[in-house]
């Protein structure tokens, strides 16, 4: 049985916790493949566990819903109130610095 250390939310992403984000991250939106594209090439190296939880719970969202948010045509509360959270909110501010 294997056990898993526990993390610190303020700990850098390992490796493998990239490799899966990266592969979560994939869309079907052109538009944001790009802005996620250019959000690892610029923070990549520096992810910290709480900024990929926030990145995962965005990438739950429908393709159309992420790109308004890219876009700040919607708030993060009139996609989904849950998401309303600071993980969520940092990775977004970050995710627009790539615009």
């Amino acid at each position: 049985m294997e056990t898993r250390a526990v993390t610190h939310p303020e700990e850098l992403l390992d490796e493998r916790g990239l490799s899966r984000l990266k592969w979560r991250c994939r869309r079907g939106l052109l538009e944001n493949d790009i802005f996620i594209e250019r959000f690892f090439r610029r923070f990549e190296s520096g992810l910290t566990v709480k900024q990929s939880q926030g990145l995962s719970a965005l990438m739950e969202l429908s393709d159309n819903d992420l790109l308004d948010l890219h876009l700040a045509r919607k708030t993060l509360a009139q996609v989904d109130a849950g998401l309303d959270r600071d993980d969520v909110r940092e990775v977004l501010g970050m995710l627009r610095e790539t615009l």
